[in-house]
């Protein structure tokens, strides 16, 4: 290759960002359940943890084989209670991209945060000469 072929190439590598992907990536650990769904149907089911999740994928560890170019839905236990008292789940569906070991990289194609479970209960008021009192 002549110099100026090889300073033009290197100019072009230099130029290319060292992580190509399109989201930030957040390194946190949430377990999950995932389905793997072909044709409507759900074929199999498993549980795993996050390693990082961003709004166009997730990385997450299972101890399944997951086969690669599947369609998968992932259930996540958010970490945090809307309002302060009902849990979330956040919900992507998407296409498993890559599988590294026990690794499995998903792309989303759609996601969703929900309320999962009941609301955390609240202390209930009591009457106390007519007048309620919250304690």
């Amino acid at each position: 290759m002549s110099a100026p072929a090889l300073a033009r190439f290197e100019g072009i590598l230099n130029n290319r960002r060292a992580d190509q992907r399109a989201h930030r990536r957040y390194p946190i650990a949430l377990d999950i359940e995932y389905k793997l769904i072909h044709k409507g149907r759900v074929q199999r089911q498993g549980l795993g943890k996050t390693l990082d999740v961003s709004s166009g994928g997730v990385c997450f560890e299972c101890s399944d084989t997951v086969p690669a170019d599947s369609h998968i839905e992932l259930v996540m236990m958010w970490p945090f209670l809307l309002e302060g008292v009902c849990p979330l789940s956040l919900v992507m569906q998407g296409r498993v991209v890559r599988i590294d070991g026990r690794r499995v990289a998903i792309q989303a194609k759609h996601h969703e945060f929900r309320t999962a479970g009941t609301r955390a209960p609240r202390v209930p008021a009591r009457s106390e000469g007519g007048r309620s009192v919250v304690r």
